[in-house]
């Protein structure tokens, strides 16, 4: 089997995410702030420069210096002691056939200046270029210098050197990288202090944990047998099992049953209103639901003392009951073979008997006789009833009824073929087995009593009879028995009548009864039969 990769913790996740997310943004606005302070920082330079050149083009040094054509060094004085103060390159005045008045380098007074840059302040323009110069690449500005008629007599070139313009752009870089590292201290603590709300809001679970809690959810939910609603606190379903939306399209046509609300649909479905408002559990509550009964349990889902929903659990009361009856048929059957048990030990004593007795004659002869009348009583019982499974049930309830001293007789004219369908014997036995428990009970302690079954089978369909010579029903009671929860009996009773009547109908049959106080009572079932082939 493979090792199953595990996945990152959600803060692992969540710091990588937002450490790279801040890494991107931060370096796209250091190239655009970048971009932006080297283009500004060239421009400030440019203007201090410009400034500058100004001056000099408008001081008399250098006009009256130009007018004479002075090379005696006023203007060289002059231009290097600007030059120091403001940390330029150079500075360099030169008339209008390009000779220089002034320049760092003394020996390079009275020659031309070198650079095409220079051509638009010879025509009056005053211009700035990046350019190499016999200083070395410098960012250049040019100005042209008038004499009091506004002749133009020369230019003004003042040069920076761009390892100071690299110099003022990286100190303004700093800023960017003390923003840079301020906003990645703010993304981590940020990132920090997501993570822990995020894990609050999630119970401590990581995300993988999540997901595998969800789908353990979902087969849990789909797998038992019980309906499941979940709710939330305005009434809105927000989960449904396939079993719940099973029962409840059995109860009739539902459609959109995800996040509708429940009160409009179902009004008397669960008591969640009355769960979401107490936020107290309802349990084995009974409620009737379009026509079918449905036994409920709800309790409401409360988060920090808050009632945020409600989950109701809900089965097919038909199914429960069926289940109590099927456990109830297992104590009858046991109750039967304890019955054939101790009658089968007091053959054995009166076998043991004998053979102490030496009386073999006898002994043979009762072993004969006890042998014939077993066989003849059951080849009696298979001839009338041909399913294997109503025989060995019958079998059970007539040592059943004799050990109460009541006798369970079938009718001779009476014919149950067998069938294919294990549902129609099913029913068949639950409906038979509860009548004649009803009927035992009814005249249980006095003998003499009877209990008869008849059965008549004609075009697919099955009429049983049981009759009893019981106390019979009270005509006052009488139109009552079928009822949910009617009982002579006491409370817990007076689902079996209801019941076996609801598995009839579902299969299309029918039952009713006639009762003589004292004298008779009849049960007569009829219920869809296919005789096997």
């Amino acid at each position: 089997m493979p090792k199953q990769r595990i996945p990152l913790k959600l803060s692992t996740t969540l710091t990588l995410m937002v450490s790279a997310i801040i890494a991107s943004v931060l370096l796209v606005v250091f190239a655009l702030f970048f971009v932006q302070m080297n283009q500004e920082g060239q421009d400030q330079l440019q203007q201090k420069a410009m400034a500058i050149a100004n001056t000099l083009a408008l001081s008399s040094t250098v006009v009256d210096g130009l007018e004479r054509q002075d090379h005696s060094g006023e203007i060289q004085r002059f231009a290097e002691q600007v030059r120091k103060q403001n940390e330029l390159l150079f500075v360099v005045v030169v008339d209008m056939k390009g000779i220089r008045y002034s320049h760092p380098k003394p020996w390079r007074i009275g020659q031309h200046f070198i650079g095409e840059d220079l051509e638009p302040a010879l025509h009056g323009k005053t211009n700035s270029a990046i350019t190499r110069g016999s200083l070395g690449p410098s960012l250049r500005v040019f100005v042209p210098v008038y004499d009091a008629q506004r002749q133009q007599i020369g230019v003004v070139s003042l040069g920076i050197a761009l390892d100071t313009v690299r110099r003022v752009v990286g100190e303004s870089r700093w800023i960017i990288y003390w923003t840079i590292a301020f906003a990645a201290l703010v993304g981590t603590l940020g990132t920090f202090f997501l993570v822990r709300a995020l894990k609050r809001i999630m119970l401590g679970f990581e995300p993988y944990e999540i997901s595998n809690l969800f789908e353990q959810r979902n087969a849990m939910l789909q797998s038992i047998k019980e309906g499941v609603i979940a709710v939330d606190n305005q009434s809105r379903i927000t989960i449904v099992n396939d079993e719940a939306k099973r029962l409840l399209r059995q109860c009739g046509p539902l459609e959109n049953l995800l996040l509708e609300s429940a009160s409009k649909h179902w009004p008397a479905l669960l008591h969640l209103a009355e769960v979401l408002a107490s936020g107290k559990p309802l349990r084995d509550r009974q409620i009737n639901f379009n026509g079918s009964e449905l036994l409920t349990n709800t309790v409401p889902v409360i988060v920090k003392g808050q009632v945020i929903g409600a989950i109701a659990t809900f089965r097919d009361k038909t199914e429960v009951s069926q289940l109590v009856q099927r456990l109830s048929g297992m104590a009858h059957y046991a109750d039967a073979l304890r019955v054939q048990s101790h009658e089968f030990m007091n053959k054995l004593h009166v076998i043991l008997g004998m053979l102490h007795m030496k009386a073999y004659q006898q002994l043979e002869n009762y072993i004969i006789n006890t042998a014939s009348n077993y066989q003849e009583e059951i080849g009696a019982l298979l001839r009338k009833i041909q399913s294997p499974e109503v025989a060995g049930f019958f079998i059970g309830k007539i040592s059943r009824a004799h050990e109460a001293g009541i006798e369970l007789t079938i009718d001779e004219a009476s014919l149950l073929p067998e069938t294919d369908d294990a549902e129609t014997t099913h029913v068949l036995i639950s409906v038979l087995g509860n009548l004649i428990e009803n009927a035992i009970d009814a005249i249980d302690g006095v003998e003499g009593h009877e209990i008869n079954l008849s059965f008549h089978h004609n075009e697919d369909r099955l009429h049983c009879i049981v009759s009893d010579d019981g106390p019979g029903i009270d005509p006052a009671i009488g139109a009552r028995i079928f009822e949910q929860g009617f009982s002579t009996k006491g409370p817990g009773r007076g689902i079996g009548l209801a019941l076996i009547r609801s598995s009839l109908e579902k299969l299309g049959g029918s039952i009713d009864f006639d009762s003589e106080p004292g004298e008779l009572t009849q049960f007569f079932v009829h219920i869809p039969y296919r005789a096997k082939d």
